[in-house]
């Protein structure tokens, strides 16, 4: 639960870098959420608005963690945009998410590793 308010709290800093643990519980933690809503709205026959407004409120946030991490691995976040491309750029932005840091600072700060550790 750390690791998702530690992104909440960084609701739009596209700056500095995420260390795999810090996105991929976000993503655990969106898709946990978004599950318990829509399970909650099929039960009492909702069309999806809770869903709808939950996917608003951590859009930003998820652009923004999903381009720390690609700094981490000493990219660019626009590599993000990759994503758009069917199919081979989900792929591409996996491995991407999957890496490890690149070590020590880079050209986007220094590698949050270290500075936790």
């Amino acid at each position: 639960m750390h690791w998702y308010l530690e992104a909440l709290k960084k609701y739009a800093v596209f700056e500095g870098r995420a260390r795999r643990r810090e996105y991929w519980f976000f993503v655990l933690f969106n898709v946990i959420i978004s599950f318990v809503l829509g399970f909650i709205e099929g039960l009492f026959g909702g069309p999806g608005v809770l869903g709808a407004i939950y996917g608003l409120a951590v859009l930003i946030p998820g652009i923004a963690v999903a381009v720390r991490r690609l700094h981490d691995t000493g990219r660019s976040g626009w590599w993000l945009l990759i994503g758009l491309v069917p199919v081979v750029g989900f792929i591409v932005l996996l491995v991407f998410m999957v890496l490890d840091s690149t070590p020590g600072p880079n050209q986007y700060g220094p590698n949050p590793k270290e500075v936790s550790a």
